[in-house]
């Protein structure tokens, strides 16, 4: 799915400068975006974003000629930062969701390319070991950014534990709540300290990629999981608009989506991530 979305807005340099991230090497992307032999620098979270791109970098990417420069981030907010101020030429972190909102606020022009593989959102605690175990008047952490936010209370009401509005659907908030028999409190974190919370809450709903780093097992550790079939949220390449033809984005995304990665990511992750593809 390609998609144009909104208007870039430039960030400060100062941001820029504070970026916390390890990269190899530190040219400019956009002062090499045109040597089609120039190395291909990806911004990325850890896993298994940097995982499946060091797979492709290390096992496809040779053959093609394609040199990949993978740079971590331990956030959501930065990527976009970089690849807006041309310190990256693509990222991999985010799905349409996400990105939607990302746009909104801050108006950047950017292109998502196809989806890649999901990270199911799952329910975990150190306190219960089931949803129907969960307290009354329990603390439920859940993200604090409002389509990851939304995505919780989804999956929440998918298990039972709460009742949405009809249509509430991925913009769903607490206002969105009809039912909610156990009284649980709804506490907004920054994604990447949902793990830490579980020793505080009942139970917290973590994005895949952070459960992982953690040390977590999303299809044994989760209480409940999300399903892959007609996920929306996909994660996937973003360039920005008029690069998804660069052929170096073009090599990237063909092995991306080949059945090597395919067969990577079922092998790797043995169902707490899914290839989307």
């Amino acid at each position: 799915m390609r998609r144009t979305i909104a208007i870039a807005a430039a960030a400060t340099a100062s941001l820029v400068l504070g970026l916390g991230m390890a990269a190899c090497g530190s040219d400019s992307a956009g002062g090499s975006a045109s040597a089609a032999d120039a190395p291909l620098k990806v911004g990325v979270s850890p896993v298994p974003h940097g995982e499946i791109l060091k797979y492709v970098s290390d096992k496809l990417a040779p053959a093609e000629g394609l040199k990949l420069d993978i740079v971590e981030f331990n956030d959501y907010i930065q990527p976009n930062v970089a690849l807006q101020d041309k310190q990256l030429d693509a990222n991999y972190f985010q799905h349409i969701p996400y990105l939607e909102e990302e746009v909104a606020s801050k108006g950047y022009k950017f292109t998502p390319l196809k989806p890649v593989h999901i990270e199911p959102l799952g329910v975990y605690s150190k306190k219960v070991k089931s949803l129907a175990d969960l307290p009354v008047g329990g603390v439920v952490g859940v993200p604090n950014d409002p389509s990851n936010s939304g995505r919780a209370l989804n999956l929440l009401a998918a298990n039972g534990v709460i009742t949405l509005k009809d249509g509430a659907g991925v913009k769903a908030t607490e206002a969105d709540i009809t039912s909610n028999p156990k009284n649980l409190k709804f506490e907004p974190l920054e994604a990447a300290q949902l793990p830490r919370s579980l020793e505080d809450t009942a139970a917290s709903v973590i994005n895949g990629n952070y459960a992982i780093e953690t040390g977590l097992t999303p299809a044994k550790d989760a209480l409940a999981l999300e399903k892959g079939e007609n996920n929306p949220y996909a994660n996937l390449v973003v360039v920005r608009t008029g690069d998804e033809n660069d052929p170096r984005i073009v090599k990237l995304e063909r092995l991306l989506h080949s059945p090597e990665v395919k067969k990577f990511i079922e092998d790797k992750y043995q169902g707490s991530v899914l290839p989307a593809f």
